[in-house]
């Protein structure tokens, strides 16, 4: 059986990712530093899969930890989540995210070249495009200057990354994240956002829960057909699996380069104000939000090409925005 190590693993990604890892018969080893996340998941994954991870409380900041953790556990792959994540506040400390972000990934590089290991999945994020000229997003899209040090720590990590494989004959792959929603269908796991939320579903489901008196939204000048910003939101059980196939694809030495990279979204870009009214029809509720200025650094759309991660990946997405809104708003619900 396969040890997968997955760093962040108690977070909102990562813990749909390990849930998936079990349940496809992957034995898994997790790192957290739990700065963003509730060790409450861990037991919620062992009531999902009927199994427990390896748990270690870690900070990937720190050379000595990660170099002794390596010493004691020996690992078939990694799959890199734990990240800094909110771009507002990456520009007021950009410091601590380049320390986090960067210094962390360099040092599990290490780990894996001194220990002659490789097969790395890498947490990525479509921000990496900045405003495309052209939709959707191809990953032959140019990559662009980030707008915030966050966007930057993932330009740079993936080429980081890249130049590993090429000094040291790692394979990897990095995931192109489009918009994360949604809960496990148990709603035993899902988005534990800390303080205000960064992002629009958990700041939707906390405005109905009467947790935010209002949900502001942010522009409705944008040239889209009804003048908000437009993204592509993916099911976090749908991009769960896409690490599984990724991973897969390099055990299996089915990739074609030493490094690669796929775009991970529905293909299918929603406005704010029809992910609005997809809420409202599956929470059958009323959300009170009004429309203020734009929002510094927000482009105006962002969806995926999927036609490359569906033909290499042999993965595709099978939840809707309604099954993600519903799953979200059970989830929210299920917290109170």
């Amino acid at each position: 059986m396969k040890k997968i190590l997955v760093t962040g693993g108690l977070g909102f990604i990562g813990s749909h990712t390990v849930v998936e890892l079990q349940n496809a018969g992957f034995d898994v080893v997790i790192i957290d530093d739990l700065s963003n996340s509730s060790i409450e998941v861990l037991d919620n994954i062992v009531e999902i899969t009927g199994k427990k991870p390896d748990f270690h409380q870690l900070d990937l900041r720190i050379k000595s930890d990660v170099k002794e953790f390596f010493n004691t556990t020996k690992i078939d792959g990694i799959i890199h989540f734990a990240a800094f994540k909110a771009v507002g506040e990456s520009v007021q400390k950009p410091l601590e995210y380049y320390e986090n972000n960067i210094g962390s990934l360099v040092y599990l590089l290490q780990e894996m070249r001194d220990r002659n290991f490789d097969n790395f999945i890498f947490s990525s994020s479509c921000t990496v495009y900045g405003q495309a000229d052209e939709l959707p997003i191809t990953e032959n899209a140019p990559v662009k200057t980030a707008e915030s040090p966050y966007g930057n720590t993932k330009q740079v990590g993936e080429e980081i990354i890249k130049e590993a494989c090429n000094a040291h004959n790692f394979n990897a792959i990095a995931l192109r994240y489009f918009n994360p929603v949604g809960a496990h269908d148990s709603i035993k796991i899902g988005e534990l956002p800390l303080g205000v939320p960064q992002n629009l579903i958990p700041f939707v489901t906390q405005t109905a829960a009467g947790i935010r008196e209002e949900l502001s939204i942010f522009g409705d000048d944008y040239p889209t057909e009804d003048g908000t910003a437009v993204r592509d939101y993916i099911h976090v059980v749908d991009l769960a699996k896409a690490h599984i196939a990724a991973l897969q694809r390099l055990l299996d030495k089915k990739n074609k380069a030493n490094f690669e990279f796929f775009n991970v979204g529905t293909g299918k870009g929603s406005s704010v104000l029809e992910v609005v009214k997809s809420f409202e029809k599956v929470a059958d509720k009323k959300l009170n939000y009004k429309i203020v200025g734009r929002r510094e650094g927000d482009i105006t759309a962002a969806y995926a090409d999927t036609t490359l991660a569906s033909k290499e990946l042999n993965w595709k997405t099978e939840k809707t925005l309604d099954e993600a809104l519903e799953s979200a708003w059970k989830w929210q619900q299920s917290q109170s």
